[in-house]
């Protein structure tokens, strides 16, 4: 029998054909996590200017309300998206919080349910903390499935990083509303438990970072750091604490001025969809300076009016990548 020449040995590998038309994920299949850190963001913004509103401005308290019922409409979509994706496969949770942005952004998720609840409480006292205290369950569901997913990954993937302030500390977005409507005792203990972790990821991220910086992509998740001390000073007044309160307002100063001089560090890699980790710190620092009146009453309003132009051109880059599947890709 004669010898098969080498060159018909090296076939090529066999692919299918390409199927015609292309696969197309189902609807809302793909949704990325990473859509609720601007909506957070924007969430935020709107209850500053209320706060305006209330205090300054009340000539424009019907426009503050259509824009309440504008971001509460972006939200409830956001959350039938998600929705849908983990009714169709409830392993996608643990799958999204192997990437950082995707447990960054299941942590935001439940905190834009508490903050939803937040801008809810005016129009619907009831179904606001309903919304709230529901947000806070979701919340614990989310940090148990969190260990659970770390607990399968590698050492290095368990390091310190500024998302985990979302996971540990987001419940502080529903104690100042919950201290509002009258559950002290709940709310104090949302506030101390904060305090603690915002405090210990705060002194191990500067360990951290001491012995090495993070990548230029990541580093925009830095501005993460000043919103827990700009929401425990809000909490904090809320539960009649002024000078904790006028505390925690200074450390989130503190943290945003280093972060405006670090600024071109910080966005060194250009624009990516980690910017909105930009987005709800800040409206957070707002938010704070105008609790605590004064001079830094008027800086506030300063901040908010930055928010105002940034926060949103943030989110429409970011939401703008959702079609097409061009953000799950992005965030992994």
């Amino acid at each position: 029998m004669p010898a098969v020449p080498k060159a018909l040995e090296r076939r090529p590998p066999h692919f299918p054909p390409p199927q015609f038309p292309p696969h197309r994920p189902k609807l809302f299949a793909t949704t990325p996590p990473a859509i609720f850190g601007v909506i957070l963001g924007l969430q935020g913004l709107v209850l500053a200017l209320r706060l305006i509103a209330q205090d300054d401005a009340p000539q424009f308290a019907g426009a503050v309300g259509v824009l309440s019922g504008a971001v509460l409409g972006l939200w409830v979509f956001a959350i039938i998206a998600l929705k849908v994706k983990v009714i169709r496969r409830p392993g996608v949770l643990i799958e999204d919080m192997r990437p950082i942005p995707g447990r960054t952004g299941l942590a935001a998720a439940t905190m834009t349910g508490m903050a939803a609840g937040a801008l809810l409480m005016p129009y619907a006292p009831g179904w606001g903390v309903g919304l709230i205290l529901a947000s806070v369950v979701a919340h614990a569901v989310m940090l148990a499935i969190l260990g659970i997913s770390l607990r399968s990954m590698p050492s290095a993937a368990r390091g310190v990083n500024p998302g985990l302030h979302l996971a540990t500390v987001g419940w502080i977005v529903a104690a100042a509303p919950l201290a509002q409507a009258g559950h002290v005792i709940l709310a104090s203990v949302i506030f101390w438990a904060s305090l603690i972790a915002a405090t210990a990821i705060w002194f191990w991220s500067a360990w951290d970072m001491w012995h090495h910086l993070p990548p230029a992509p990541l580093r925009p998740m830095l501005a993460i750091h000043m919103g827990p001390a700009g929401l425990l000073s809000v909490a904090a007044l809320a539960l009649g604490w002024p000078v904790l309160s006028t505390l925690l307002a200074a450390v989130s100063v503190l943290m945003a001025v280093g972060l405006m001089i670090a600024l071109p560090w910080v966005v060194k890699a250009g624009f990516t969809p980690a910017w909105g980790a930009f987005t709800f710190p800040l409206i957070s620092l707002a938010v704070a300076l105008l609790h605590q009146g004064g001079l830094a009453g008027d800086a506030g309003l300063v901040v908010t009016a930055a928010a105002a132009v940034i926060n949103p051109w943030i989110a429409f880059r970011v939401l703008k990548l959702w079609p097409g599947n061009r953000l799950a890709q992005k965030t992994g």
